[in-house]
Order: structure tokens, then sequence, then C-alpha cells
């Protein structure tokens, strides 16, 4: 797939190339004489530890793709993310003691974010570089040496992992490096940013999903599905759903996102079984659109699957420095987001028998041994524990006066009554060196909400310190312009998801005999809107549910329905599935609709209809009248490279017979006839007024869907032996004359 925003940079893998060759010589002067002596200071059994060999080899690493952001960020920066691939077969040897180990070869692939800021009005114009991972890189490792031992199938993958792990602990969000280009620079706020917000995921329920359990084989049974969502390195699996095809989670899950436009929502879904878990789907869903529209709530077609859908709901919540925003919420999720800049520490105890709460405790060891050991200085790291999470700090080997220079987030419920919990521990003894206890509501004395400061040790040395940065912000959802279209219309405009479909395509339809919601399950238990539409058209019962609830079956994009209600509050949302009088939306709306275009969003858009047409039907009374109209929407989804088609519903139905037709409708992209190529809805039954919200996605390219027409037939699902006249009314449509990119939806 190409993006046009991503830029190819031959003239730099050409520099690097022929840079290559001088960068390994001065690695290799690094390893010798940084690297080295920093290993054998580590530990006595390292002390014997030589190179033995280090060449970088021939092949560099490659860019391949820059995409620059310029637009939507601070002035004063600039945000490169770099596409590199290292395909290297460097060799690098080391023998400790008796042992030779060694590496010969690295896979290496991901993004990488450099960040250029601030930019400077003096030389040399950049004051910093900031550079990360946005998600964990590909590493695959060759191993040499003692391959028989590393080569051992588990211990390679372990190893992988670990070095993986540790990777990830330095360079992936929200771990940073910083390097200062200008001299006394500060670059903490530069390696530790304030996230730019919080996305609060409802994991409603799933519909239609693929069926993999089989039973010897050939009977199929239905699957025990779950789900796993993450952003960036943070992961959070839902509970199992057993034997369900269409499984209910209500579960809700609540993400840091540092870093926007860049950082994505993934959702997997499994079927979990014995042996192995089998896929079941999945979803990308960009953050920076849920940022744009605030809340989200929404049916996702999932992708690498051949059925499926997921209801989520999104809120984005931005961080404020509002303490009026810092009430408990009843339902036990978040209020707030504490920031913790754990810094350093200051003449911590060589161990805990040293000091015992400020006093020393002259303890009379006999083993010399363990006398040794105890004179060392510690290695310590940190504890973290706000309410019923603990995060851990690296470890800092053999200091009493450790730096330890990372950041921590937790969730806060309630401000008023949560603390933060500190435990300095020895790694070689796993005892505690100090703790201290900080409550929340000291943070709320300040009116930036912020701390910065040494804190006192308990259960240590008198003069035995913490220094922290401790930053509260309230977590707010906002109010957003209501000339906004907020459900979703931008949600999902880049990325492999687009489109919203069931929930919010559900069509106003000329007084049907049955009104009947097709295809919409009960939403989550908050919003009974759904289930209360088609027994009564009490408007008191629509305006009971608050914007946020589930898309309203009246109109095809839920948020128009919304924009109205704002715009004009004496203008109520329609009785369901009744006339479409006076729901065009109002002129911005539709400005702002064409903008992000989507099979969601053009469905309501002014336009004319398609008529079915009754040329090639041998008629009984043989007139050319219309035949009912059918409502379709159709665009070209570049990111997937497939024309997507949804079969809204049709309406007015020329009955084939006096019992009654059960119509279905058939999609050919011509000149393919094939019968494997044809596309079908389902059947609905007894109606001239059917409604099937169902989409079908051909994968051919743009300019090979240019040149191809759309054969859509209604027809009626009838006994095989029957008379009945089988076809109801056709249509054609010519895509070479159409904007696809744009898309179109008519009747």
């Amino acid at each position: 797939v190409h993006f046009p925003d991503v830029e190819r940079v031959e003239w730099l893998n050409k520099v690097l190339v022929q840079a290559w060759p001088y960068f390994g010589t001065i690695m290799e002067k690094t390893f010798k004489e940084v690297l080295e002596p920093k290993i054998r200071a580590k530990n006595v059994h390292l002390k014997t530890c030589t190179f033995t060999k280090i060449h970088f080899g021939e092949k560099c690493p490659r860019i391949n793709g820059i995409k620059a952001y310029t637009k939507e960020i601070d002035r004063r920066q600039v945000i490169l993310d770099l596409q590199i691939c290292y395909i290297g077969d460097c060799e690098i040897h080391m023998d400790i003691s008796k042992f030779n180990l060694g590496v010969k070869g690295i896979q290496l692939y991901g993004t990488l974010r450099v960040i250029l800021e601030p930019l400077l009005t003096d030389a040399p114009f950049i004051g910093a570089v900031t550079l990360f991972f946005m998600q964990k890189p590909h590493l695959e490792i060759n191993w040499a040496g003692m391959s028989n031992l590393l080569d051992v199938p588990g211990i390679n993958v372990i190893s992988d992992s670990l070095i993986q792990d540790f990777i990830a602990a330095r360079l992936v969000l929200p771990n940073r490096i910083t390097v200062p280009l200008k001299k006394n620079m500060n670059i903490a706020h530069l390696r530790f940013p304030v996230p730019h917000g919080v996305v609060r995921v409802h994991l409603l329920e799933a519909e239609n999903l693929v069926q993999k359990d089989s039973f010897l084989g050939a009977i199929r049974g239905k699957s025990d599905p779950y789900a796993l969502l993450r952003v960036g390195t943070v992961q959070y699996r839902s509970k199992t759903v057993s034997r369900d095809l269409n499984p209910i989670w209500n579960e809700t899950f609540e993400f840091v996102v540092h870093e926007v436009p860049g950082q994505d929502l993934e959702v997997d879904l499994y079927d979990e079984d014995p042996d192995k878990d089998d896929f079941m789907g999945s979803l990308l869903i960009s953050l920076v659109d849920v940022m744009n529209d605030g809340t989200v709530d929404e049916w996702f077609p999932l992708s690498k699957t051949t059925s499926g859908h997921l209801h989520l709901k999104l809120e984005w919540l931005s961080l404020v420095n509002d303490q009026e925003r810092l009430y408990e919420d009843k339902k036990g999720l978040s209020t707030a987001v504490l920031i913790v800049y754990l810094d350093n520490a200051f003449n911590l105890p060589k161990n805990h028998f040293e000091y015992s709460n400020g006093e020393c405790g002259a303890k009379k060891i006999k083993n010399n041994k363990y006398l040794k050991k105890m004179e060392r200085e510690p290695s310590s790291f940190v504890l973290l524990t706000v309410g019923n999470k603990t995060q851990k700090s690296k470890t800092c080997n053999f200091s009493k006066d450790p730096t330890w220079g990372q950041a921590f987030t937790f969730f806060v419920h309630s401000a008023h009554s949560q603390s933060l919990h500190v435990e300095i521990k020895d790694k070689d003894r796993d005892s505690t060196l100090g703790t201290s206890v900080v409550c929340l509501s000291h943070l709320l004395k300040d009116p930036n909400m912020t701390l910065d400061q040494r804190f006192q040790l308990d259960h240590s040395s008198s003069d035995s310190f913490i220094k922290m940065k401790l930053v509260l912000r309230a977590l707010n959802i906002e109010e957003l312009d209501p000339q906004r279209v907020k459900a979703g219309v931008n949600a999902l405009k880049q990325g492999p998801v687009r489109v919203m479909e069931k929930g919010g395509n559900q069509q106003n339809f000329v007084s049907p005999p049955k009104p009947e919601v097709s295809k919409v399950p009960p939403v989550s238990k908050d919003s009974g809107a759904l289930e209360s539409l088609p027994k009564k058209d009490s408007r008191e019962d629509l305006d009971a549910n608050d914007s946020s609830a589930a898309p309203v079956p009246s109109e095809t994009v839920a948020g128009l329905n919304e924009t109205e209600r704002e715009q004009n509050p004496e203008h109520h949302p329609l009785p369901a599935l009744h006339t479409r009088a006076a729901v065009v939306p109002t002129l911005p709306v539709v400005q702002e609709l064409r903008l992000a275009p989507s099979v969601a969003s053009l469905g309501s858009l002014p336009s004319s209809c398609f008529e079915l047409s009754s040329s090639n039907l041998d008629l009984h009374n043989g007139t050319e009248m219309p035949l009912g109209e059918i409502q379709l929407t159709v665009r070209y989804a570049s990111i997937r490279q497939s024309l997507v088609v949804l079969v809204n519903g049709c309406r007015n139905l020329v009955p084939s017979s006096n019992r009654g037709v059960d119509p279905y409708v058939r999609i050919y992209l011509l000149p393919d006839r094939r019968w494997a190529s044809r596309k079908k809805t389902s059947v609905k039954k007894k109606t001239l007024n059917p409604q099937y919200d169902e989409k079908f996605e051909f994968f051919e390219s743009l300019e090979d869907v240019k040149k191809r027409t759309l054969d859509i037939a209604v027809k009626n699902s009838r006994p095989f032996i029957s008379q009945e006249r089988k076809e109801l009314g056709k249509v054609r449509i010519d895509l070479s004359q159409e904007d696809l990119i744009k898309g179109f939806a008519q009747w």
C-alpha cells in the first residue's frame, strides 16, 4: 500500500552506505575503550571480559521511508517517523573466563520517532534530539560461540525476548533517549513530557464472529472469544465468553496516550483453546481521530478475517489542571492521572541492619563472607504503588546515591483519599532500604497540583532522601462544539478500519408494515435506547438518552442525529423507521462530511435515486414503471485496496405473487460473473421494504475498479419448484463515472 505522506529517502540511504565503515570503526573503539571497562566493573565474574572480535559488517541499516509532521504539532518542534530496517552481518565475540559468547548477525525493524525540539534562533538551531520507538521493534539475533546452549529453541527465544524487553525498557514509549545539542539545556521536560491524554475503551460486544472450534476436524462448534487490547507496550485482556459467536463483554479499559499523532489502539480477538488460541480478527484505530472526535460509539468491521464486527465506545479524556474535576466516580472509573518522575536517592544505607528507623543498630555477624557482602554498596530498585497497581524501576548497581531518571503513570480513583507508596529495595539481598508514603491530598494544596522535592525516607538512615516530582492531572471529557459531527464521522479516516456500519446505518423507510430494527443487538446496559425504539415512538424516551448513548437507528450517521438535536432543540429525532422528512443535515455538517467521507458519513447526503429498472424483466403488465428503489453506499477504501459496497435497504418493491416476497440482493462486479465471486445479502421474509445494512468488499485496485460495472439485482427467494418470478428489479452502476474515493450514497 502506498502512503503518499511517507517519503522515500534514497539519498539518505546512499549517505549511510558510504559512512557505514567509518561508523563501524568508531563503534569498535567505543566497545573496547568504553564498554569493556564498564562490563568489567559490573561484577566480580566479569573481570576477565574481553572483546576478541568486533566487526560491524558490510550491510548497513536502511530507512524505508520518512514521515514528517509539521502542521499538527507545536511550532517549535519537528517530528520525523523513520521506518528502519537492519538486516546486519555484524560479528561481535567476547571471552568471559573460559566461555566464548558472540553475535553473528542481527535483524531489527520498527518505526523510530525522532523529535527535534526546541527550535532555536541561534546555532545549533535545535536544542535537543529525542528518540524512541512507537511500538516494540522486531528483533532477531543469531548467537555464536556457546551455540550448543543458546541455540536450544527455548533458551534462544528467552534470550531474544530478554533483549527485546531490555530495549523496550529504554527505547519504547513512554521511555525516551534525549540528547542535548546546546550547552546547559534543561532536558527533563523533554524526556518526561506530560502525556497527551487518556483513551477509555468500552469493549461492549461483537457479532457474527468466525467459528474456530472444530470437533474431529469436521463439526464446527462455537468459539470462546476474548479480546487483547493494546496501546504501545500496555496490553489488557478481556474475560473469555464461552461458546458464543455474538459475545457481550461490557468491560472498560483505560490507556495513557503519550504520543498523538502516532499511537494506535490495537484490538485482536482470539478463540481460547486448551492448546493454541485461534486468531479471529483484528482492528486498528487511529487515536488522533478519537481525540478529534471526543467520543466514538460504533460497530467496527474486523480485518484479517471473513466476518465479524466489534462494538466499541471510545472516549478521549484530556489532562487538565482543575481540582473541581477531581470528584469520585461512582462507577469506579478513574478521575485523575498521577505522573511520578523518579529522579534519584541520597545516602542509602548499605543494608537494612545498618539502620533501623534511623537509629544505628550494632549487629554482630560471625560469617566474614556475609560481612563482605553487607559492606558493599547496595544495588537498588524502587517499587511504586498506588491502589492495587505496583510499578518497578530499573536497578542501579552498587551505589548509595542511585539515579534512576524514569517516569511512571498511575490512574487515580480518589485523589482525596489515595496515597503513593514508595519502597526502595536491594536487589542482591531482597531487603528494604527505605520507604515513603505521600498522600495525594498534599498535591491538592498546590495550585498546579505538583510537588517537586526531596522526601525523607522512613525505616532508613536519618539523612536518606528520595527526590521525586509528582504531577496530578484531572481527566476531562471535553464538550465538543455542537457544529462538529462527533459520533465518529472522522473517527477512522485512515488506517485499515473506516466504516461504521451496524447500529449507525439504519435508514428510515416509508411506513413499512412491521417496524423492525434489523441486526442491532442490545448495546450496553446503560443505553436502552435501541430496545425501546421499535416498541414505542415516544419522544421522551429518546430525549432521556444522552448523546453519548448507542447510535439511534433513525439516522444514517449517529453523529448527525446528535448534531441536529443540539442545533435545533425543538427538532427531535424522528420515530424509528418512519418517513425521512426534514432529516437533511444543515450545510456546515454536509461540508464537514465531505472532508472525511466514509461509508457511514455519506449515507445521509441529499442525492438522487436509483430506481430498479424493469427493462430486462418479464413483467405481467409489460410497462416501464419503476419497481421500487434500493439504497446503496459505495466507496473505494484506499488503505485496504478494496471497493466497499453497503446495501442499506429497499423500499416500495413490487410483489411478484399474492403470497408475498422474501427479497435478497445479489451483486456482481462485471464483467466477472463467476458464481464464486458473487455477493449476496441475507433473505428478509415477507416484506416489500427490506432493510439489510450489509457490507461487501471487492479487493481490486482503483484502476481496475474504474473499468468495472456494478450489477445489482433484487431477487425473490422462492421454493425450487415454484413458478413465481425470481427477479424483482435490477440496477447497473458504471463505476468509471463516479468519484469513488469520495464515495456516494443514493436511493
